[in-house]
């Protein structure tokens, strides 16, 4: 292998945690879509309820899209790297082979 390293587990810890994100921003918006603002009493605060409700949920929406392409980045990232690494180990082989030869 080459000189250049990573810790073993970086991409998988990344991609742990936006996942993990990604998961949640999902249940969160579950959970806000099935907000009943009924509970709150008033016709004009029950409204109110369901916009907050669903402006939410389109927010929380794009931040899930957002970490589901960190997702996806990361691992381009990681299959870059690892191919890179491969390359610089590969490229280092016939320098290796040419000093011992002498």
């Amino acid at each position: 292998m080459s000189d250049i390293r990573l810790e073993g587990t970086i991409f998988e810890d990344l991609r742990k945690t936006f996942s993990t994100v990604s998961d949640r921003m999902a249940a969160t918006r579950r959970t806000l879509r099935g907000t009943d603002g009924s509970a709150v009493g008033a016709a004009g605060l029950i409204e109110d309820v369901h916009e907050f409700a669903d402006e939410w949920s389109y927010g929380i929406k794009q931040l899930g899209e957002h970490t589901d392409n960190a997702v996806k980045m990361i691992d381009k990232i990681d299959d870059a790297f690892g191919k890179l690494d491969l390359d610089l180990a590969e490229s280092l082989k016939p320098a290796k082979s040419a000093k011992k030869g002498k």
